[in-house]
C-alpha cells in the first residue's frame, strides 16, 4: 500500500478506501478519484458542523441549559435554509455535471443562474417571516420562558442570513458538478473558521450570548456569497485559484427550459429536505415535554450526529458529481459503477466514525455544558445517534446515483415514512408508556434506518438510469 498523502482527512478516508480496495470491494482507481473529490466537502462540513457544534457549547458555558435548549428549538427554522437551498442546489449538480461531462459549456451559465433565481423565490418569503414572527414560530416548538426568549432572540437574527445560506449551497454545488471540490471548501470552511472567531468575540469578548452567537453566523454567510459570486463573475479568486465556470454578467439570465428542468429535479429534493427538517419540529415539541435538561441533551446529540454525518457531504456529492459525468456521455455501466463503489466506500467511513465516538460516548457531554443534571443524559443519546448515523452513510451513498439521474422521487417517500410514519409516533409512546426517554433513542435509530431502506431499494432497481435519459443534455436538442 503507498504512503499515504500528509493531508490528514484525504489521508483518512484514501485509507479505508485502499483497504476495501485491497480486499476486492472496490476498484483503486474510483477510490482516489471519490475520495480527491469527497474530501474537501468533508473537510466543509466538519467545520461547518463544528461550527455549529462551538456555537451550542459557546451558549452553553456562558448562559447554561435554557440557551441551549432554545438554541436547539430555532435550528430547525434555520435549518429550512439548507432544506430550501439544498434542494435547489441537489438540481444544479444534476444539471450542471451532465453538461460539463458532455463538455455542454455554453449551458453551465444558464444552469447556474436559474438556480440562483430559483433560490432566492423560495428563500426571501421565508427569511421575512422569520424576522417578523420569531417569538411565534419558536413557541410553537419551544417550552420553557427562558429557552423560547432565546429562541426567538436567535432566530430573528439569523433570519436575515437565510438567502445567503441557500446562495451558497447552489455556488458550491455548482463547483463541486465540476469537479472541483477544492474551491468550495477553502470558501465555506474558511468562513465556518472565521464564523467561530467573531462567534467567540461576541458571546465572550463583548457578552452578546445568543445575538451574538446568530450575528456571527450571518456574517460569515454573507463573506461566503460575496466571496462566491466575486469568483463566478471574475473567473476565480486570489489566493484560491481559477474557477471551472464564469457567469456572464450580459445574460441571458434565465432560461426557462433549463429552469423547468431544475425544478422537475429539485422540487423531490426540497420537500425531502423540507419532511426531514420538518420532522424537527414536532419531534422537539416531544422532547420538550421531558423538560430542558432532556431538551438541551437531545440538541447536543444532534449536533453529535451533524459531525458524525459530515462524510455525506463529500461522497453523496462525490457519487453525484462522478455518477452525472458518466451519465451526461451515456456511459451506463461505468455510471453504476461508481455507484456501487461510492456507496460501499461511505458505509466503512460511517461505521469507523461512528465507532470511534460511540466508545467515548459518556464524555461528550463535558464539552457542551457543567450542568450536573445534563451531561450524564447526554451520553445516551450519543450513543443512540452513533447508531443511527451509520444508516446515514447507506442513505447518502444511494441518494447520489439517484440525484444525479434526476429520479429524486424515493428519497422523499423514504423520508416522509421514516419521520412522520414510524420516527415521531415512537417518540410520543415515551410520553404515555413507561419507555421514557428510551423512546427517543429508538427514534433517533428510526429516522434514518427506514429512509435508508427506501433508498437503498430504488438505487439497487436500476431505473435511475434510464430516467437520467430525459434530463441528460442530449435530450435538450431534440
Amino acid at each position: 500500500m503507498p504512503s499515504l498523502p500528509s493531508n490528514p482527512v484525504r489521508g483518512a478516508l484514501l485509507w479505508v478506501g485502499l483497504v476495501l480496495a485491497r480486499l476486492g470491494l472496490l476498484d483503486r482507481t474510483r477510490v482516489v478519484r471519490t475520495t480527491d473529490l469527497a474530501w474537501p466537502r468533508v473537510v466543509t462540513g466538519l467545520a461547518r458542523m463544528s461550527k455549529s457544534a462551538v456555537d451550542v457549547a459557546m451558549v452553553g458555558l456562558a448562559l447554561g441549559s435554557s440557551a441551549i435548549a432554545g438554541v436547539g428549538f430555532a435550528t430547525p427554522y434555520w435549518g429550512l435554509a439548507f432544506a430550501l437551498g439544498g434542494g435547489v442546489a441537489g438540481g444544479t449538480i444534476s444539471l450542471v455535471s451532465q453538461r460539463y461531462g458532455a463538455d455542454r459549456f455554453d449551458e453551465l451559465d444558464r444552469s447556474v443562474k436559474a438556480s440562483v433565481v430559483v433560490a432566492l423565490c423560495l428563500t426571501l418569503p421565508v427569511s421575512a417571516l422569520f424576522a417578523a414572527f420569531p417569538t411565534e414560530l419558536v413557541a410553537l416548538v419551544g417550552t420553557g420562558e427562558a429557552a423560547v426568549a432565546y429562541g426567538a432572540t436567535y432566530l430573528r437574527v439569523v433570519a436575515l442570513g437565510v438567502p445567503f445560506a441557500a446562495l451558497n449551497l447552489v455556488a458550491s454545488r455548482t463547483l463541486v458538478g465540476c469537479d472541483d471540490a477544492r474551491t468550495p471548501m477553502l470558501v465555506r470552511a474558511g468562513g465556518a473558521v472565521a464564523n467561530v472567531g467573531v462567534n467567540a468575540l461576541l458571546v465572550f469578548g463583548l457578552g452578546l450570548g445568543v445575538f451574538g452567537a446568530a450575528m456571527g453566523t450571518v456574517l460569515a454567510n454573507v463573506l461566503v456569497t460575496l466571496a462566491f459570486a466575486w469568483g463566478l463573475l471574475r473567473g476565480g479568486l486570489p489566493l484560491v485559484g481559477a474557477f471551472p465556470v464564469t457567469l456572464d454578467v450580459r445574460g441571458p439570465h434565465l432560461d426557462w427550459s433549463l429552469a423547468r428542468d431544475l425544478t422537475d429535479i429539485a422540487t423531490p429534493l426540497v420537500l425531502t429536505n423540507l419532511a426531514r427538517i420538518g420532522g424537527q419540529f414536532p419531534f422537539l415539541a416531544v422532547v420538550g415535554l421531558f423538560g430542558e435538561e432532556v431538551a438541551a441533551a437531545f440538541v447536543i446529540a444532534l449536533r453529535v450526529r451533524d459531525l458524525l454525518d459530515t462524510p455525506g457531504w463529500g461522497f453523496g456529492l462525490a457519487s453525484s458529481s462522478l455518477v452525472g459525468q458518466s451519465l451526461g456521455v451515456g456511459a451506463e455501466d461505468d455510471a453504476a459503477s461508481y455507484a456501487q463503489d461510492v456507496l460501499r466506500f461511505a458505509l466503512a467511513v460511517y461505521l469507523v466514525a461512528a465507532a470511534s465516538v460511540f466508545a467515548v460516548a459518556d464524555w461528550v457531554g463535558r464539552l457542551f455544558v457543567a450542568d450536573p443534571a445534563v451531561v450524564p443524559l447526554v451520553g445516551g443519546f450519543v450513543s443512540a445517534v452513533c447508531v443511527s448515523v451509520v444508516f446515514y452513510g447507506v442513505t447518502n451513498g444511494a441518494t447520489g446515483p439517484l440525484r444525479a439521474s434526476g429520479d429524486t422521487r424515493w428519497p422523499l417517500y423514504g423520508q416522509v415514512l421514516g419521520l412522520y410514519g414510524v420516527a415521531l409516533p415512537v417518540a410520543s409512546l415515551g410520553t404515555t408508556t413507561d419507555l421514557g426517554v428510551t423512546a427517543l433513542y429508538l427514534a433517533l435509530v428510526l429516522e434514518t434506518a427506514v429512509p435508508a431502506a427506501v433508498v437503498y431499494y430504488r438505487y439497487r432497481s436500476g431505473r435511475w438510469k434510464s430516467i437520467s435519459r430525459a434530463y441528460r443534455p442530449a435530450a435538450a436538442d431534440d
